[in-house]
């Protein structure tokens, strides 16, 4: 079941954050998400209604994403490529998993195309997992944007229709 987090999911949230930090580490990708992070912007998250939560059937959360549908600042700029629409998009941004749950991103999709068939992506060039895991979707890289403290990243894209 996927739902929005709330405040009383803290730490439930920061757990999840925790295990998908140590498993983004462990796996060669040490520099995506800076100490504090994001955990520090968990609480905006939740404010703006953006962050989601999936539990299992007892209820647990075991993973935790955002779906922006505004438009994402740092996307404007894209390099070594080019979107292929502006039309209007979702952002799926902070995905995390604590490695209980299988097929995490398949439960996530399915959810964030009930709401945009637009979706774009972004991942640090370190981070195999995500990369593979994108392009299993039938996400297709699109090139490079800067997030906002200027460092690279591989923006993808994903459309339902055709």
């Amino acid at each position: 079941m996927i739902r929005k987090a709330e405040e009383k999911d803290m730490n439930d949230l920061l757990r999840v954050y925790k295990a998908a930090k140590a498993y983004m580490v462990a796996s060669g990708n040490p520099n995506q998400w800076e100490e504090g992070y994001p955990g520090c912007v968990l609480g905006r998250d939740i404010q703006k209604g953006n962050l989601y939560v999936l539990c299992g059937e007892d209820g647990t959360v075991h993973a935790a994403f955002v779906l922006q549908l505004e438009p994402e600042p740092t996307y404007a700029v894209i390099e070594e490529g080019a979107w292929t629409s502006d039309a209007p998009y979702g952002t799926i941004h902070r995905m995390g998993s604590d490695g209980v749950m299988k097929g995490v991103f398949s439960q996530c999709l399915a959810f964030c195309e009930r709401l945009s068939s637009y979706i774009r992506a972004d991942t640090h060039h370190d981070n195999k997992t995500m990369q593979h895991v994108l392009e299993k979707h039938g996400f297709v890289r699109r090139g490079i944007i800067h997030v906002e403290d200027g460092t690279p990243r591989i923006a993808y894209e994903y459309f339902t229709f055709a």
